[in-house]
């Protein structure tokens, strides 16, 4: 490794972050849109059930998981004169387009199977696409703080395409007889202009001279890693735990606004309030971080989120205003979520290589990916399917019951997954000032004669 990790790292010009960054825009617009309105929109407009988009949807998901890995092992072991990471991002942005395309606009008779495909499509391009991107974010330096900052730009632009993506139902509108078609129709446009610009400014803005050191048996490598106690398995249960937290009432929130609070014609708006406030508390959440560190920055906002999240499954259409409230501090609570565990992910790359000698982190992010998955695959395939048992059905005429099983799903889960994420990552061990230590001990081994 020829990276002096003791010495004080430069600061990332503002051109390459951007550039960098905002690829986030793209893949951020469709997948919002995979995850809130594409499973709504083919539960109201196609003659599928509930539980079969449950299915469907968490079968692609377990499919898409083995991706990853190979993905993040193909990304570290490549060599190209054009980088090592961004020919993967360059690639698949054409594949994204298709998919995006196809899955937003489906034919009158689209059927399980056309939604099965093209989700796995989507999913396995958005895979050739987003671990690479992450691996290539957490070598643009080696410095603990900077590490946030590079996460925190792509959040910006992330959240920038979230709520750009969110906002078209307001100005498309949902009208019974075309239900979120236009929308979604609108959206497949926004995600390919602005993945079209954001792939060719990376390309050619963003360096990409970063070098592995992969072990001879990546596999027996990774049981190691996942088997053992160490900080990434402590770190990966975390995020996996509190993504499913998010997961859950992200998949029900247009049902629960629409079916418990009977607000569906402010669905809009309530979403881009929780991403607005997400947004413009980034910079507060890496500040804090700064103050007190990044694990514990996070342990904070999870607090947060649980303390008003609570209240969600006894609200009615009477208590409309007390949800509002509940975004607004869950939506700023989010940006920790979204900001900070990436970053501390990257961190793990440095202790990686100074206990094994490797440097691999396509592998982490694989890793990390599949977690993500798991998350959201595991929340769609409990919450419809369940929602199916208690005789919800999405077109309405629901009993009290039934609606009370949509509003206790939206809520309890959420806050039991979350504190189970907080209690995981107890005493994580790798502070600043351990991470000072590691990067000075690799560089002091680096430059050690041989």
């Amino acid at each position: 490794m020829s990276d002096n990790l003791g010495a004080s790292s430069p600061i990332l010009p503002r051109g390459v972050l951007y550039a960098y960054g905002s690829l986030g825009f793209p893949l951020a617009a469709a997948f919002i849109a995979l995850q809130v309105i594409v499973p709504t929109f083919y539960a109201e407009s196609t003659s599928l059930s509930l539980s079969v988009i449950g299915v469907v949807l968490l079968i692609a998901r377990l499919l898409d998981m083995a991706t990853d890995p190979i993905v993040g092992f193909w990304s570290d072991q490549s060599q190209s004169r054009f980088g090592r990471r961004k020919v993967f991002v360059v690639a698949a942005a054409l594949p994204i387009a298709v998919s995006v395309w196809a899955l937003f606009n489906p034919p009158a008779d689209a059927g399980a199977l056309y939604l099965l495909l093209w989700t796995i499509a989507i999913y396995i391009a958005g895979t050739v696409s987003i671990v690479p991107l992450s691996a290539w974010g957490a070598e643009l330096t080696p410095d603990y703080h900077q590490k946030a900052r590079v996460t925190g730009v792509r959040v910006a632009f992330g959240l920038a395409g979230t709520m750009a993506a969110l906002m078209v139902p307001v100005f498309v509108g949902t009208e019974a007889d075309q239900g979120y078609g236009p929308t979604l129709t609108v959206i497949a446009i926004l995600a390919l202009t602005t993945l079209l610009i954001s792939t060719v400014w990376a390309g050619f803005a963003v360096p990409d001279t970063s070098q592995t050191k992969l072990p001879d048996n990546t596999f027996a490598a990774v049981k190691e890693l996942l088997l053992t106690a160490n900080p990434f398995r402590q770190l990966l249960v975390s995020f996996l735990l509190n993504a499913v937290g998010n997961a859950i009432p992200a998949t029900l929130f247009l049902l629960y606004v629409t079916h418990v609070l009977s607000a569906d014609a402010f669905a809009g708006q309530l979403l881009f309030l929780y991403f607005i406030s997400a947004a413009v508390s980034v910079p507060f959440w890496v500040w804090l971080a700064k103050r007190v560190g990044k694990h514990q920055a996070w342990s904070i906002a999870i607090v947060v989120a649980c303390a008003f999240f609570v209240w969600t499954p006894f609200l009615s259409e009477s208590t409309f205003w007390v949800f509002v409230l509940i975004v607004g501090c869950t939506g700023f609570a989010t940006g920790a979520d979204l900001a900070l565990p990436s970053a501390i992910n990257g961190d793990i790359i440095e202790w990686d290589a100074l206990k094994t000698g490797y440097k691999r982190p396509g592998l982490f992010f694989a890793l990390w990916g599949t977690a993500a998955k798991l998350s959201y695959g595991l929340a769609i395939g409990l919450a419809f399917p369940l929602l199916d048992v208690f005789g919800f059905d999405a077109n309405g005429g629901n009993s009290e019951s039934s609606l009370f099983a949509l509003a206790f799903m939206y809520g309890f889960p959420c806050l039991l997954f979350k504190l189970g994420a907080l209690w995981v990552m107890r005493g994580y061990p790798i502070t600043e000032e351990e991470h000072t230590r590691i990067r000075n001990a690799l560089a002091a081994r680096d430059s050690a004669p041989a």
